[in-house]
């Protein structure tokens, strides 16, 4: 994970723009990269992108250095999906999403690239069944690849929280795989 020097983040509590851009160009695709897995929405990854730098700006004096910037960035970007999500109709994944996975799920080298729309129907197909809670904990585990500590400390749940929500979260996209049509016991 990329960390910005503690000598950055003070300058930019000092009001320095220029440090706070080096800040923006270093973090931006790790928020794009979780608002676009959140909300499956290119054009709504982009505005929580925004919206998050703003916020992150506004509240640098209460930015705490001995801290990482990362993860309180995360925990910004995360709030405002889950704001935006309880506030967007729920999206129902297209016929075309299902084909999309299905390619990629039978799709033998499992490292080649997604694009960002192979990605929003993949999540679109597998999360819709998945509480805010539940695709947060999803996305930030799974697809960001974060350790637990980390992620409590984004939520604000305890161990015990995470650790049930991505249970549920894994057991409901086992069973979305199943209905696909995919043997997830390979």
């Amino acid at each position: 994970m990329i960390q910005i020097e503690e000598d950055i983040v003070i300058r930019c509590q000092r009001g320095d723009k220029e440090a706070f851009r080096l800040v923006v160009q270093t973090h931006q695709r790790m928020v794009f990269s979780v608002a676009l897995k959140m909300l499956c929405d290119e054009e709504e990854a982009k505005d929580i992108v925004q919206e998050t730098f703003i916020r992150a700006w506004q509240s640098l004096s209460a930015y705490d250095v001995r801290k990482t910037f990362s993860t309180w960035l995360y925990t910004i970007a995360t709030r405002l999906c889950l704001d935006r999500l309880k506030s967007m109709r729920h999206t129902v994944p297209l016929p075309e999403d299902e084909s999309t996975l299905r390619r990629f799920a039978s799709d033998v080298d499992h490292q080649r690239a997604l694009e960002n729309r192979e990605w929003v129907s993949i999540v679109r197909v597998l999360a819709d069944r998945l509480s805010p809670k539940q695709r947060l904990v999803f996305t930030l585990c799974q697809l960001e690849g974060l350790p637990s500590s980390e992620v409590e400390t984004i939520t604000g749940m305890d161990a015990k929280q995470v650790k049930s929500n991505l249970y549920v979260a894994r057991q409901t996209i086992r069973e979305r795989l199943k209905q696909l049509g995919y043997d997830t016991d390979r």
